[in-house]
């Protein structure tokens, strides 16, 4: 595997590390890339050329699309408010209910309706 490659899988390893522990409560604090970037004892700037030159996407776009995916499923298996599934993942309500509807195309009340 060419150094990209390990770069950019080092990194969506470490974000899925990441999103579980705060998925699970287990932290509240999101991520920077400049974080990423000292857990892989690399320059921020690299990490993120190298994620976008490898992946075609930025870093940011990969750690919301995976948020997107832990909204969602918190969203159909747990009773948590849609207030508490927002500052579990670190947004505050009005934010959380743009991002997800940025992300998933209806807001998390009417995705949560249409499980019923």
């Amino acid at each position: 595997m060419e150094r990209p490659e390990e770069i950019t899988t080092a990194f969506l390893n470490e974000l899925d590390k990441h999103i579980a522990n705060i998925a699970s409560g287990r932290t509240d604090v999101f991520y920077e890339i400049h974080d990423f970037a000292e857990i892989l004892c690399i320059h921020p700037t690299h990490l993120s050329n190298t994620i976008k030159k490898v992946t075609g996407k930025a870093p940011c776009d990969h750690c919301e699309g995976k948020l997107a995916i832990v909204a969602k499923r918190l969203l159909e298996t747990t009773q948590m408010s849609i207030s508490e599934i927002a500052y579990r993942l670190t947004y505050n309500p009005p934010s959380f209910t743009r991002f997800f509807k940025k992300y998933v195309g209806i807001t998390p009340k009417q995705y949560r309706a249409t499980l019923v």
